[in-house]
């Protein structure tokens, strides 16, 4: 499933819910949402009364919070049990969890390790992740709650990918995938594909999060993309689309992103090639149900690789459209 985090104030429950719709329809499975203080806490029953995805609360040091999130209605709290202080706090948030049967995911994050294990391992290692991982599920297992998720978040790729393989080996509980402060959008990316994708290509992973700085929708479709990439998300619609080169006679960038807006909504499996090339065109579309080739003023509508329909360059998005409609 693919899970991001709104950036408004959560106190703010018009602007709170609008940017979580938007996360949903873009295919977002569940939201995550800042909680750093009362405000927002009593915000909560609004929000999740008006959402239709699973919202969980963001925790840091205040158990009190934690227990008014989740009567106020939150599906799940990420917490770390280390900074919520004494044992008795955190199991008046695990008695709560229980109560309401919720889980909690402990969130280990490369910039937030314990001094005594930063000491040991001298930096933020993957084995220091891991431990200050375990350290937390131990807190939790002897007050007897078991529904726990983990993350093991850093900045670095290797570190990060390195930690989860670690301990995926050492528990069975299920791992949110993510590379904390990623960047920008391309940075971003670049980075989440190669971390999480290697990860889930072993079997490793059960939620992810694509952590930009940019616009929270923008997590979500890359997130989709991923999983598509590595065979575990086939709904909605697959532009695939050549790089251009010095045959290319049509403007196939504005096409093929006309074509990527206009086919976001659709929810039924689709394969759609936009080439720039009426030569190799239809060969490298083949393996598309849909598809169009463009030549010297004019192109060809393809399906299953076959050419069924001859039109005008200024009439091939709209004659794609049609074909999808039909389809």
């Amino acid at each position: 499933t693919v899970q991001s985090m709104t950036n408004t104030k959560t106190s703010d429950i018009k602007a709170t819910v609008d940017q979580i719709r938007r996360l949903q329809d873009a295919g977002c499975d569940i939201v995550r949402i800042a909680v750093p203080d009362k405000s927002a806490a009593n915000a909560i029953k609004d929000i999740v009364r008006m959402v239709q995805i699973p919202v969980i609360a963001d925790i840091h040091y205040d158990y009190n919070l934690a227990i008014q999130a989740i009567e106020n209605g939150v599906s799940g709290l990420r917490i770390n049990p280390g900074n919520i202080g004494s044992t008795s706090r955190v199991e008046k948030i695990v008695k709560a969890a229980k109560h309401s049967d919720i889980p909690i995911r402990i969130g280990v994050n490369s910039g937030s390790l314990e001094k005594d294990i930063l000491d040991k391992y001298g930096q933020a290692s993957a084995e220091a992740l891991v431990e200050s991982a375990l350290r937390h599920v131990s807190i939790l297992e002897k007050l007897g709650f078991y529904q726990i998720k983990i993350s093991l978040k850093a900045s670095e790729v290797l570190n990060c990918v390195k930690a989860y393989r670690i301990i995926a080996d050492k528990v069975d509980y299920p791992l949110h995938l993510g590379v904390t402060e990623a960047g920008t959008f391309t940075a971003g990316t670049v980075k989440s594909s190669i971390g999480i994708g290697s990860l889930l290509m072993e079997g490793i992973g059960d939620t992810i999060r694509v952590s930009l700085t940019d616009d929270p929708v923008k997590e979500v479709e890359v997130g989709k993309e991923i999983l598509r990439a590595v065979g575990l998300y086939n709904e909605g619609v697959e532009v695939i689309s050549c790089p251009t080169c010095g045959r290319c006679e049509i403007e196939l960038v504005k096409i093929a992103q006309e074509v990527n807006d206009a086919v976001r909504g659709i929810k039924k499996p689709l394969k759609v090639a936009v080439m720039g090339c009426a030569v190799n065109g239809p060969g490298e579309a083949k393996n598309a149900d849909l598809g169009i080739a463009g030549g010297k003023g004019k192109g060809l509508i393809l399906k299953n690789g076959m050419i069924i329909r001859r039109v005008k360059e200024g009439e091939l998005v709209s004659a794609l459209l049609e074909e999808i409609d039909k389809y």
